[in-house]
Formats: C-alpha cells, structure tokens, sequence
C-alpha cells in the first residue's frame, strides 16, 4: 500500500468516527423536550424567524425542527424564512422578527466536495451590510456555522461583526490514526468547572434552576472574538483545527492550526441589538448518526443541559427590544 493510499484510508477511517457523514445524519422526529416553566403563553413570546433562503443545512422543516420543537414549548413563534435578506427585501423578509436565526447557510445546494477553495460566501455584500444594520438597529440575530465548509459559507457575515469563523475541524490535536479516531469520537464537552463555559446570562439563566454546568457539542469550528464580546465556549488548550482544501478530504499530513482558548461561541451586544455566533450546529438539533443510528444533539448522553442553555440564550438574544427593522 503506498503512502497515499495509507493516509486516504486513515481519512476514512477518522471521518467515519466524526459523526458520520453528513448523509447517515437523520432528524429525531420523535424528539420532545420539557420546559418545566415557559418564559411565555404558549404561542405568547417573541417571533423567531429561521432562515431557509441560503440552502441552509439546517431549517425549521427539517434538521432544525427539534429546535422549533423547544422554542414552541418555552412559548415563542416560529417562523421559516425563504427570501433575501438585501435592503430592498429587509422590510418584508423580517417584519416582526425578534430574533433571527441562520444555521449552516450554503453558497449552492450542490455537494461540498464540488465547491471551491476557499469557501465561497453564502450572503452578498448588501445582505450582509443590512443584517448588520438591522441588528444595530435593536435585532437579535443567531449566527451558527458548523465545520468546513459551512464556516467559511458564514465567514463574512460573521465578520461583518467582528467575528473571525475558521473554516476548518476543531479536535483535540492527534499525532496518529488511532489518536485522531478518539479525537473525533470522544465527547465534546464544555463544563464550569474547567471554564470552558463561561459565566453569562446564557449559563446562569433566571433562577437557581436554569443555572447550566456543562452541555455537549459535537465537532465544529473555531472562532475568535471581538474585543468587545464575551466567550460563552472556549476551546481547551491542547485543540487544533484541521484546515483541509476540501471537507472530511483530510489525511495525516492536513495542516493544522493551533486554537486552543479560542471560542466555540460568543455573544456580543452592537447598538440596540445582540449578536450570538456559534461554531457547532449539533448542539442545537436532535438527530441520529451513522449506521448505528448514534443519538447526537438534544437526545444525546451529556447534552442533558443543552435545552437549558439555549433557552438561557434565547432569552438574552429577546431583551434586545425592538422587534422590527
């Protein structure tokens, strides 16, 4: 076997324990969560719109609808996106939008390993430049972006904020293929007690009860921060990210970079709005992965705290106010 092959079938062999690709990934349709004590009436709370207009990977219909699921029980209404976020189609796209909501945006529906290097954007220039002014103005906006190439999709609307999305794997670092199939399959968590989850609104929530020690996420990548913002997850020192040329393309010799104490998320307030920008979309959803039909997300051993955290967070991103552009 030459060593091409051998560095091909370790890529294989890691990629397969990162989850699985990304086509063994299914909804949990019979996901549903419990909120103890809702923030609203049902059907009461502010409007949360997510987008589907940028062949999202994940949207309210599909992968994401665990996530309506939890947001509906807390009290809030829900609402699919399908248009242009563009000056001239602001107005009608997110009228009475308290919060927006973008997961995995895409620049084509076609499959990741035909897109070009470096990612291309998802948004053009005059979405991105009226989202930001939106947000200034008193909107909420929810930025998530997965994993190569879904980051660098987002990467400039990120930083239009101030946000730096890398378009690569974070994992903790491995020198061999037996070490980089546990640095993928292991558990990604972020806990207190090591302060890779931070104090913030987020994690101390309203009462005693919505207080959050640790949730899980599961293989994205890394961000660095605004001067102004504040971490809410923070890589552990010894994390790399893989920067291959084309996502889960990576061998041995894939370059990498160092990243430890970057964030995995982070929030940031701007004018009148707020801004939370995370780099793993998993956390958010409840599905089954691979052949073996792994749970991974809400349903998953250790995410247990996860809803929790995110109504924490959906209650901060409301307090931004005004609800319309």
């Amino acid at each position: 076997m030459t060593r091409t092959c051998a560095h091909w079938v370790a890529a294989l062999t890691i990629m397969t324990a990162a989850l699985g690709a990304t086509a063994q990934q299914v909804v949990d349709a019979n996901y549903q969560p419990r909120v103890a004590q809702a923030s609203y009436g049902s059907a009461q709370g502010p409007l949360v719109c997510i987008d589907g207009g940028h062949h999202n990977f994940h949207n309210i219909d599909g992968s994401f609808e665990p996530f309506g699921k939890l947001l509906r029980a807390d009290g809030y209404v829900t609402r699919a996106l399908s248009g242009s976020f563009g000056a001239a189609a602001v107005g009608r796209t997110l009228q009475g939008c308290a919060i927006l909501v973008i997961a995995n945006a895409q620049p084509t529906a076609e499959p990741w390993d035909s897109y070009p290097y470096p990612t291309p954007t998802a948004f053009t220039a005059d979405e991105t430049a009226t989202l930001k002014a939106w947000v200034q103005a008193g909107g909420a906006l929810l930025l998530i972006a997965d994993h190569m190439p879904l980051a660098g999709a987002a990467a400039a609307l990120a930083g239009a904020f101030g946000f730096g999305f890398n378009d690569g794997f974070a994992a903790r670092d491995f020198q061999t293929e037996a070490e980089g199939q546990a640095a993928f399959a292991a558990p990604q968590m972020f806990e207190r007690q090591n302060s890779t989850l931070r104090e913030h609104p987020a994690t101390s929530g309203r009462t005693p009860a919505d207080r959050v020690e640790r949730i899980r996420a599961f293989i994205g990548q890394a961000i660095t921060l605004p001067a102004q913002a504040r971490a809410l997850l923070v890589l552990p020192e010894d994390f790399i990210s893989l920067m291959p040329r084309k996502a889960w393309q990576f061998t041995l010799s894939t370059p990498k970079v160092a990243v430890g104490g970057w964030a995995q998320a982070g929030t940031l307030e701007l004018g009148r709005g707020r801004v939370a920008a995370f780099g793993e979309a998993g956390m958010f959803t409840a599905q089954f992965t691979g052949p073996d039909r792994k749970p991974m997300g809400l349903n998953a051993p250790g995410a247990e705290q996860n809803p929790t955290f995110i109504l924490n967070l959906m209650r901060w991103l409301a307090g931004s106010g005004v609800t319309t552009p």
